[in-house]
């Protein structure tokens, strides 16, 4: 706990110091008298003034919220000795609103007494807050002496990104071997029909196709598509960004991961990360709402981190691509390090779609002069690097704010349906 003298102190010390001062100057004993009062107000005050024993927590109904939500928080505050008035201040981090109740507060504590204070917080952006510290003031009775401390919890309040529902993904070339909603190519045991082929020995009568059967004069069985999982990776781009006001090209991709791992979760298939930046983060792919907490407690974490170091695929470890996985990038493509490093990936036969989160919205056309043309230009290099994606064999859709995601992969999935494999 820090003391200081308040200005009310430094105030009398110095009436009194003067009137003092000014009687042996002056030989006016009259003065003495004057400043008697002073006196007698700093010795009665000191006297009087004990430090408060204060004991300050900050506690939390939730810790997990959703973007938007209103969260319930309160500071507990005891005393064991009296305080006559206590100052009160939570500090709120960038991203968590006051909705309900005051901040701050005075009180008086008498011996003894436990206060707590109730709020209301409001989380207004995604990410990891930490709330506090809980800055408390006391002052002894008269005022002259000030005692400051502060709480030492800080809880984190994780607020999670409203994802968009999708109705339809982007579907992986190639699945894996444990079950889940993706037909595969391969014939096994499914439900989706494939075709018919003549009886051997050891088929279950189950799969007998009578009616081809009694036409051909021969047992023929029906042939089925398995359904499987896939392995998909999220890549985010997080070297750079582009923002204008509260937006910004980083909160796009960061929902539409969230999104995007939802919607694969609830298909039964793994889902991995790759926080691709400055900080290099990665994600092994997993399965299950375990797996989803883990991708967006990951997603939270995500910022620019300005680094020129050149950080290569190569770095990330195997297990983190497993083969035949669907890797979807979320860039705003504006660092060579990043498209560098999607071009790696297409030149190692990873199944790659891209979704450029154009960071054109985020900016604003100069009126006239060299700034325009450069402008235009920056624009247009933009499109040939698209378009240098697209000749690699990535399929790679535009997306703006304001747009919604579905489009944007209903986008991605008409190119992969009928654009021709690029031999790279």
């Amino acid at each position: 706990m820090t003391r200081y003298a308040s200005p009310k102190l430094a105030s009398y010390a110095a009436l009194s110091a003067f009137g003092l001062l000014g009687a042996l100057v002056f030989g006016r004993p009259e003065l003495v008298a004057l400043t008697a009062p002073f006196l007698l107000a700093l010795a009665v005050g000191l006297a009087l003034a004990t430090p408060p024993q204060l004991e300050i927590a900050v506690e939390l109904a939730s810790e997990r919220v959703l973007e938007g939500d209103e969260v319930g928080a309160s500071v507990v505050v005891s005393s064991l000795t009296p305080v006559d008035r206590l100052d009160l201040y939570l500090r709120l981090p960038r991203g968590v609103e006051l909705a309900d109740g005051g901040n701050p507060v005075a009180l008086r504590l008498a011996a003894g007494e436990r206060r707590e204070l109730e709020f209301t917080l409001r989380a207004a952006h995604w990410g990891g807050h930490l709330l506090g510290p809980a800055y408390a003031r006391a002052r002894d009775p008269l005022g002259f002496l000030v005692w400051e401390t502060s709480a030492p919890t800080r809880p984190e309040l994780r607020t999670y990104p409203r994802e968009e529902v999708l109705r339809r993904i982007v579907q992986p070339r190639e699945t894996q071997l444990f079950s889940g909603n993706e037909v595969a190519r391969r014939k096994g045991e499914g439900i989706e029909f494939a075709d018919i082929r003549l009886w051997a020995a050891g088929d279950p009568l189950k799969r007998v196709n009578w009616r081809a059967s009694a036409r051909r004069s021969e047992l023929w069985v029906n042939e089925s598509h398995p359904e499987r999982n896939t392995d998909v990776i999220l890549f985010v781009d997080s070297f750079a960004e582009a923002r204008r006001g509260g937006a910004g090209t980083l909160d796009l991709a960061v929902r539409a991961t969230a999104a995007l791992a939802d919607a694969y979760v609830r298909r039964r298939d793994r889902v991995g990360l790759i926080g691709f930046g400055g900080i290099l983060r990665w994600l092994v792919p997993g399965t299950g709402h375990v797996q989803l907490y883990r991708v967006v407690d990951a997603l939270l974490d995500t910022q620019i981190v300005l680094s020129y170091y050149w950080k290569e695929i190569d770095v990330i470890p195997p297990r983190t691509l497993p083969p035949n996985a669907l890797v979807i990038a979320l860039s705003p493509l504006l660092d060579g390090r990043s498209v560098g490093a999607l071009l790696d990936l297409r030149a190692r036969r990873y199944d790659l779609a891209v979704v450029d989160v154009s960071p054109v919205p985020f900016t604003i056309r100069p009126s006239g002069g060299i700034d325009q043309v450069a402008y235009d230009i920056w624009t247009l290099r933009r499109d040939a690097l698209r378009h240098r994606l697209q000749r690699a064999g990535v399929a790679v859709a535009e997306w703006r704010e304001g747009s919604p995601l579905e489009a944007v992969l209903e986008e991605v999935r008409a190119y992969r349906r009928y654009a021709r494999h690029a031999r790279v």
